[in-house]
């Protein structure tokens, strides 16, 4: 029986039903349905619109019922219309007509709005707490190759010498601004729409502060249309997924390409590994390949709550039922990567020879040759055309700048002498780098730090 059905003079078409259920998703939130049923029955008891006894008595066979799913002796009936409905009548199949009490004062909009906020709520809590690993063991691995020379790329050109430590601290700075996103949505998300009812709030004097208070809110939505009808906090928590996981696909990506023969800067592990059904001597990052497939996954969840939100008048909207699916996938999508990652990236063996053996090849020291002569004298502009023109007489003539002959250099420009081959060493060349941002040891270690206490800040 429909709680609603009294308007109506006959049952819903059971297809219509099915279409119209949303129970098979959003029962998920049953811990948070019945969590603001008992701040709400409180509410009603200390404000004295239903008895002490009767809010007392509804409290707790609601601790029953959660007990009761919690511990599989109750089951979801899918033949409810979705997660309210069936643990109000439930409520009222176990202590009769007092259940019926506990929607006073309330509907299915401000419900709704409050389990989805409380729910969100938690997730970003369980997300900022797998990204606080995911940084630190960046970090760790940073610690392990402070002074491992690799290229650093730009345009996927070899570019200027870096080092491994100063790459994955590029990274921890990504995830860093992923959690301060997140605590922005957690606050903005953090408002109790509970009490707004359908939409025009209600004649009961209710106490919202109180409930705001009982649920851990900061107070409550400041108007009843935007109380049921704000979907911000969803689409901005969707938003932040979606940039985490354009991180997580950014280094899954170079990840794909850094095992190939191509580069072959790391090992994966083979427990995050798969191989080939006809070439045996396969080891594919399918892994990795699947975190950049389902960025595009969570960036369809986030168009979806855009595009289902952008035409809708005030207030409240079934349209708004579409919010669930589609940021249930995007969180379950992002946690389901980010613990996947992370014990991939513990477990990656990176190969460091190969990585100075790359450095060491396409004249990524050329910018610390033009250095040398404005140190020596010269406008930047006429260093770079002759460290330019050496460049591309090296590339004629196989050699680099390092094999290069000083009375070679010397045709060039005289104020080239034999200090020109420890001013462009690779090792030099880092090394020298220390100012804030920098790739030198030092300056990373600094960094290190830095990040160090802003995850000790997060306890």
């Amino acid at each position: 029986m429909a709680l609603w059905e009294g308007r109506f003079k006959k049952e819903i078409d059971k297809q219509t039903n099915d279409f119209n259920s949303s129970i098979s998703f959003d029962k998920r939130m049953y811990k948070e349905d019945i969590t603001g049923s008992i701040a709400h029955a409180t509410m009603l008891g200390k404000c004295n619109i239903i008895s002490e006894k009767e809010s007392e008595t509804i409290v707790n066979e609601l601790k029953k019922i959660l007990d009761d799913l919690e511990t599989g002796k109750l089951e979801f009936d899918l033949e409810a219309e979705d997660v309210h409905m069936f643990i109000e009548s439930e409520l009222t199949k176990r202590i009769g007509d007092t259940g019926k009490r506990l929607h006073t004062a309330r509907s299915r909009n401000d419900q709704v709005a409050l389990d989805l906020r409380l729910y969100m709520k938690k997730e970003v809590k369980k997300i900022k707490e797998l990204l606080k690993e995911l940084i630190g063991v960046l970090v760790t691995q940073a610690e392990d190759n402070y002074e491992t020379i690799m290229p650093g790329y730009t345009h996927l050109q070899r570019a200027q010498p870096i080092t491994l430590a100063h790459y994955f601290m590029a990274y921890t700075e990504m995830f860093k601004r992923d959690i301060e996103r997140l605590k922005n949505a957690e606050d903005r998300m953090n408002e109790n729409p509970l009490g707004s009812c359908a939409l025009a709030g209600t004649t009961y004097d209710i106490d919202r502060y109180l409930t705001s208070e009982l649920l851990g809110f900061n107070g409550p939505t400041l108007n009843s249309l935007d109380g049921v009808s704000d979907r911000d906090y969803v689409i901005e928590f969707a938003s932040a997924l979606s940039i985490i996981m354009m991180h997580l696909s950014r280094i899954s990506e170079e990840f794909i390409m850094w095992g190939s023969y191509e580069f072959k800067f790391l090992e994966l592990d083979d427990a995050f590994a798969t191989g080939s059904s006809i070439m045996p001597q396969k080891k594919n990052p399918d892994i990795t390949e699947l975190i950049r497939g389902k960025n595009g996954r969570v960036y369809g969840d986030l168009m979806s709550l855009l595009v289902t939100m952008k035409s809708l008048p005030l207030a409240y909207n079934k349209d708004m039922q579409e919010d669930k699916e589609a940021i249930f996938d995007a969180l379950d999508n992002v946690k389901m990567c980010l613990e996947t990652f992370i014990p991939m990236l513990e477990t990656t063996t990176f190969i460091k020879e190969n990585m100075l053996n790359a450095a060491k090849r396409g004249f990524i020291n050329a910018t610390d040759c033009a250095d040398y002569l404005v140190k020596k004298g010269l406008p930047f502009r006429t260093a770079y055309k002759i460290t330019g023109t050496i460049v591309a007489y090296c590339i004629d003539n196989d050699k680099t700048l390092d094999t290069l002959l000083l009375e070679e250099y010397q045709k060039f420009s005289q104020l080239f002498a034999e200090d020109i081959y420890p001013a462009t060493s690779l090792q030099k060349a880092v090394n020298d780098r220390t100012a804030i941002g920098g790739p030198a040891p030092e300056t990373v270690k600094k960094h290190v730090q830095v990040i160090k206490d802003y995850l000790r800040s997060l306890d």
